[in-house]
């Protein structure tokens, strides 16, 4: 039997303490279940904006989408965690990443560290938390046990490993980056190259006592009638597709409400993606789609 359906929005600008509890109000408002906070530099901190979201509304729950892992030191992050689930009465979800962007970590002056490396710490934070977090020593407490819901992000053989060992949601963003050069530069993956990072995170996970909710970010959301005539500008930017494997790019939503909401039930049956997460400047054009999608 299929999950239902959850519904993420991850907030990229920073505002004033007013706006930004607008801003989630309305994200609760059109349905979002998730308010999620991204963790590059230029953007809202991420656990402050988690405080003031969970005050700000009742119901949705708030996440990190997901950390640079590389700015964290395991310890004050085991802090920062059980403070913040505490503070928004059990509605963190923690989403951890490797970072992939050079230059943020030229700004912080801190090493960019190799592909390896930097999932080597990764997998030295996650275990690290699970026992801090886990611990009945450890103060702060998180209001959750042992800790909050875990989110990995990454696309990798070592990244798919490590998130069907620990992760309670597996997500993936349908983008390719170049491993070594750091520009932050995305490619979007057809949906067969995508299929194939799934089935080989199903691989890794067979093992697995409970399967893990699997997550993917939609980068674009548009309401079109005509579906080719939208994604037709798009094109140059994508060489490495044609106009066909554009419009089954998982991660574009186009059409009208009616068929980007039958696109996302489709995706759910073919990939098993339940939770799917939009961008700040798709949050409203997305609302009807969450409406549309209701119960299901």
């Amino acid at each position: 039997m299929a999950r239902p359906f959850r519904f993420g929005v991850t907030m990229m600008t920073p505002t004033t303490g007013d706006e930004w509890r607008a801003k989630c109000r309305k994200a609760e408002a059109l349905g979002y279940d998730v308010i999620l906070v991204a963790d590059h530099l230029g953007m809202p901190a991420p656990f402050p904006s988690l405080v003031a979201a969970a005050e700000a509304t009742e119901r949705p729950r708030v996440g990190t989408f997901v950390l640079n892992t590389a700015f964290w030191n395991p310890t004050l992050l085991a802090r920062e965690v059980a403070t913040t689930d505490a503070l928004t009465g059990g509605r963190l979800e923690l989403g951890l990443g490797t970072g992939y962007v050079r230059a943020e970590h030229d700004r912080a002056g801190l090493p960019w560290d190799s592909p390896g490396d930097r999932v080597a710490h990764l997998r030295r934070t996650v275990e690290e938390l699970d026992g801090l977090l886990g611990s009945e020593e450890h103060v702060p407490r998180p209001v959750q046990r042992p800790r909050p819901p875990l989110l990995i992000g990454g696309n990798g053989d070592r990244m798919l490993e490590l998130t069907a060992a620990h992760a309670d949601i597996a997500a993936f963003t349908g983008t390719r980056t170049t491993p070594r050069d750091g520009s932050g530069t995305l490619s979007l993956l057809p949906a067969e190259d995508l299929a194939e990072r799934v089935d080989t995170y199903r691989r890794y996970a067979a093992t697995r006592a409970a399967p893990a909710e699997l997550n993917i970010l939609l980068q674009r959301v548009e309401v079109a009638r005509d579906r080719r005539a939208a994604v037709r500008p798009g094109l140059p930017l994508v060489p490495h597709l044609t106009e066909d494997q554009a419009l089954d790019l998982p991660t574009l939503l186009i059409g009208t409400v009616r068929q980007m909401a039958e696109q996302l039930r489709a995706q759910r049956e073919r990939f098993g993606f339940s939770y799917v997460t939009v961008l700040e400047a798709a949050m409203e054009t997305f609302g009807p789609v969450i409406e549309e999608l209701s119960g299901s």
